[in-house]
């Protein structure tokens, strides 16, 4: 026997060994078929880290959020700085201009 065909027939019973064969169609079922697949669980994980990125922003905003709060609550100073920064309100004896730089 030559060594093509010594290669070839060990070639074919490596492809059809009969276990390699369930385990490649187990393998692309769980890739590409099942309901609870590969590439969806990949999809949900980056979703999830995604949405724990969002969290800690929001998590943050809210802290900033209270301590502005508080600070505005505590004080009246803060208060009317707030007000006339925001929102434009003024004294009776005051003038306001508003100054807008150009881009």
């Amino acid at each position: 026997m030559s060594l093509l065909q010594k290669s070839t027939q060990l070639l074919r019973k490596v492809f059809f060994n009969k276990y390699l064969v369930v385990l490649i169609g187990f393998v692309v079922f769980l890739t590409f078929f099942d309901n609870h697949n590969l590439i969806s669980r990949w999809k949900t994980g980056r979703n999830n880290a995604d949405m724990k990125k969002q969290i800690e922003f929001y998590q943050s905003e809210i802290e900033k959020n209270k301590k502005k709060m508080n600070d505005m609550q505590s004080s009246d100073e803060s208060l009317e700085k707030y007000a006339r920064e925001h929102y434009y309100l003024k004294k009776d004896s005051e003038d306001i201009f508003i100054i807008k730089e150009q881009e």
